[in-house]
């Protein structure tokens, strides 16, 4: 059963403190084991990737092929069942208007002083996207993952996904069809993540790296950030649902669920003012535990990390929402507005009863790539500004050097750097 805290109760503070901090990440041996892939990989290149693809994935690259060309990825959209497809397409046009919007303007002025400033904003030149594999992968992570890229401009998109025995999603290869990938790879796990930052023989590196994975492929992320940019690194999926008495109880439960299946150290977290409330969702949740194909993952969840939380005051819940700053924040309530505007950290925020986290995963058109482990408190979902980089520049001429440079030979001086100090006071009119 999931644990139940109630806000009023003298031991609250110390318990709500002990799940904002619970670790649900890899651990030291995930570390130690994605070190030593990393090093392989840059050590033997192709070799490598070869190896560890059939160690892991029982796929030998060799004889199998390393690559899914663009025809065949034309003809598995084509081959998608009519409705299949419109949905595709749907989501498609829906995340790419959304993501359109979010493209920076460059800047380019004089102020007061007669300094021409500005910025201006280029696309990477090339990204690397990193899809989970199998037959259970999905074709909503690479759109919400190459769409972006494209409508940031980045010209090379290149993305890996591991073909377990030889296995892929046809759905995966539509989206990728459909959001313009330019190279497709059958690579996955931590090797992947390094072949895309370091690159070999056959695969040429990327400068951005982003995607969903296992907990090895997060460590890897993180491990060669610096050497590439990188999304986030990304651990279990979680959902925080705030709900009052007037929401049908299964519906509750169905969002608790869409994220607790995703994978055993998921967490689903309910916030109410109505103890009978809540006895009826988790009812619901055993009810539909007992029907879902997932439920044996979603149990296991539920029951290890699901929490419900008993308070008198729903508008009152927002420092406990900045505390969890959750990955997925949806305000069943009436006004949901009132409590949105008092929540300062959530990856997404799901406003009202009719809007259940899980239409954002597919067709709504934001990202659904978001920060987990309370990294909402200093980071933002997947956007195209995570494919683009910004380049200031200024001018001057004889008369604003004059304005402005003597206060930078004065700070110079102060600071002890005579070069500085110079380079500006020889350009000053005497």
């Amino acid at each position: 059963m999931p644990q139940r805290l109630d806000t009023r109760d003298p031991g609250f503070a110390a318990a709500f403190e002990t799940i904002v901090h619970a670790r649900r990440e890899a651990d030291a041996d995930v570390s130690r084991d994605v070190v030593a892939i990393i090093a392989k990989v840059r050590a033997e290149g192709d070799k490598a990737i070869a190896e560890l693809t059939a160690k892991f994935d029982g796929f030998d690259l060799d004889q199998q092929g390393w690559q899914i060309d663009r025809a065949t990825c034309r003809a598995a959209l084509d081959q998608l069942a009519p409705p299949l497809r419109a949905a595709l397409e749907t989501a498609a046009a829906r995340i790419r208007a959304y993501h359109a919007a979010q493209r920076p303007e460059d800047r380019d002025y004089v102020d007061a002083a007669g300094v021409r400033l500005g910025a201006r904003w280029r696309a990477v030149e090339a990204a690397g996207i990193y899809v989970p594999g199998g037959r259970a992968s999905y074709p909503s992570s690479v759109l919400m993952n190459a769409i972006p890229a494209k409508v940031a401009g980045v010209e090379r998109l290149v993305m890996t996904v591991p073909t377990p025995k030889g296995e892929i999603n046809p759905l995966v290869l539509a989206a990728a069809e459909l959001a313009g990938v330019d190279e497709l790879w059958r690579i996955g796990g931590a090797q992947a993540i390094a072949a895309l930052a370091y690159g070999t023989d056959r695969i040429k590196p990327v400068d951005v790296v982003t995607g969903p994975g296992n907990a090895w492929v997060a460590e890897a992320k993180r491990q060669v950030y610096g050497v590439v940019g990188i999304d986030m690194v990304a651990g279990p999926s979680e959902i925080l649902v705030v709900a009052d008495a007037n929401n049908d109880p299964e519906w509750i439960a169905a969002d608790l669920l869409s994220q607790a299946e995703h994978d055993p150290s998921s967490q689903s977290i309910l916030i109410t003012d109505d103890a009978a409330f809540a006895d009826a969702v988790e009812a619901a949740v055993t009810r539909q535990l007992t029907t879902l194909s997932t439920g044996a993952v979603a149990t296991q969840s539920w029951h290890d990390f699901g929490v419900v939380i008993l308070t008198d005051d729903l508008l009152g819940a927002a420092p406990l929402i900045d505390r969890l700053a959750p990955e997925h924040l949806e305000l069943a309530i009436d006004a949901p507005d009132a409590l949105f505007d008092r929540v300062r950290h959530a990856g997404s925020v799901f406003l009202g009863r009719h809007t259940p986290e899980a239409v954002g995963d597919y067709v709504a058109g934001p990202n659904h790539v978001l920060p987990t482990g309370r990294r909402a408190r200093f980071s933002s979902g997947l956007s195209v500004l995570d494919f683009m980089k910004r380049t200031s520049f200024l001018a001057c001429d004889a008369t604003s050097i004059n304005a402005i440079g003597p206060a930078a030979v004065a700070l110079a001086e102060a600071e002890g750097l005579p070069a500085h100090a110079s380079s500006v006071a020889r350009r000053l009119a005497r």
